[in-house]
């Protein structure tokens, strides 16, 4: 098995090589052939397409060297092992049936675009195009003159200010008044007075009678009163401001009414017909854009390595009649089986087992059937 595993390698990396090699072979002389005509652009296209080749090689002689560095691992485990321990499956479980398969590589095909010829640009030179005509030519430039404008006077009559108004603070003295006023002299009061009472009369509020025979009476005083005049301040003195208004007067002065100015004549430039080459239209450019060419390149990507591995699958131990003719029936309902059901594993049982398998991204074989299959349609053996 390893033998021919590495024979496969050897012959897949010499078809790789000698296919990089014939077309470095092919664009070297190609280039060469027609190194005469060709341009920049394409020289350097020419050169990175050598530049990618040369790469894809030197990544498959990595490749190459990979897969024998491998190949010699393996054989160098497979020494040192035992001789039967490849020939078991790992974790066996009684009752389980195991069959060691080759996985073969997956590739995946990518398509790209390539870029063939860079995108240049054409350009292509007008000449300027003259002709004869007559042309008015300038003789002498336009100028200018400055005349000045005497001044305008006149006389006005105007109100001057002779002397501005002011105020002026003037002192008003206090004012008085005279006045009488009845003012109490004497308060009333009571005095002790001699005499019979008879001749007291009212007036008295008291008597006493002595030894000596004398009676004193006490009798009230009024009060009295007299007149008096008095001055009293009606105003107090203080001051007063008074406006003094200000006085003018009309005098006449002479103004200008209008200043003096200078006024600006405009003296025409003089002109002269003269015969000219003139230029109708200018040299010019003409650019046009050539496209960038490209091709699209098929190329294969391996995605996942050859390798071996064991699977569990249908043997004699499980596959009774009665196993097979529920897998025979389950394959049938899917639509897969189309032939009688007899409980045998033949070719048509076989190939609709492969073709379930396949369609429903399960391991698959030619000449058995795998378990994830029989999982797959709910069945137990």
């Amino acid at each position: 098995m390893y033998r021919i595993y590495v024979r496969t390698l050897a012959i897949v990396a010499g078809a790789a090589i000698a296919s990089g090699c014939s077309t470095l072979a092919a664009e070297s002389s190609s280039m060469d052939s027609g190194s005469s005509s060709i341009t920049a652009a394409e020289l350097q296209a020419s050169k990175q397409r050598i530049s990618e080749l040369e790469s894809a090689l030197a990544s498959k002689d990595r490749d190459l060297a990979n897969a024998q560095a491998r190949i010699s691992d393996s054989n160098s485990t497979s020494r040192s092992m035992p001789a039967d321990a490849s020939l078991f499956p790992p974790n066996p479980k009684p009752g389980q049936c195991y069959a060691r398969v080759l996985i073969p590589a997956t590739y995946q095909t990518v398509s790209e675009q390539v870029m063939t010829r860079d995108a240049s640009e054409r350009i292509e030179i007008i000449p300027a195009r003259y002709e004869m005509g007559e042309e008015t030519v300038l003789v002498k430039e336009a100028s200018t003159k400055l005349e000045v404008v005497p001044a305008v006077y006149g006389e006005v009559e105007e109100r001057v200010l002779v002397k501005p108004a002011s105020k002026k603070i003037v002192e008003v003295p206090a004012v008085y008044e005279t006045v009488t006023e009845r003012v109490l002299d004497k308060p009333a009061h009571t005095a002790w007075k001699k005499g019979p009472a008879a001749m007291q009369s009212a007036t008295v509020l008291s008597q006493s009678t002595t030894d000596t025979g004398e009676i004193m009476c006490l009798v009230e005083v009024p009060a009295s009163y007299k007149t008096i005049e008095k001055r009293v301040l009606v105003e107090a003195a203080h001051t007063k401001s008074i406006e003094i208004p200000a006085e003018y007067k009309t005098v006449t002065r002479t103004v200008v009414k209008q200043p003096a100015t200078a006024r600006e004549v405009v003296i025409p430039a003089k002109y002269d017909t003269v015969s000219v080459t003139k230029l109708v239209s200018p040299a010019n450019e003409q650019r046009s854009v050539i496209p960038a060419e490209y091709q699209t390149v098929t190329r294969t990507d391996k995605t996942s390595d050859e390798r071996m591995e064991w699977r569990q699958v249908m043997c004699e131990v499980n596959m009774t009649r009665d196993n097979v003719l529920a897998l025979q029936k389950a394959l049938a309902d899917e639509g897969y089986y189309k032939a009688g059901l007899d409980g045998i594993i033949g070719g048509q049982t076989l190939a609709a087992a492969q073709k379930y398998a396949i369609e429903n991204n399960l391991p698959a074989g030619s000449n058995y059937v795998p378990v994830e299959v029989v999982k797959s349609l709910n069945l137990s053996l």
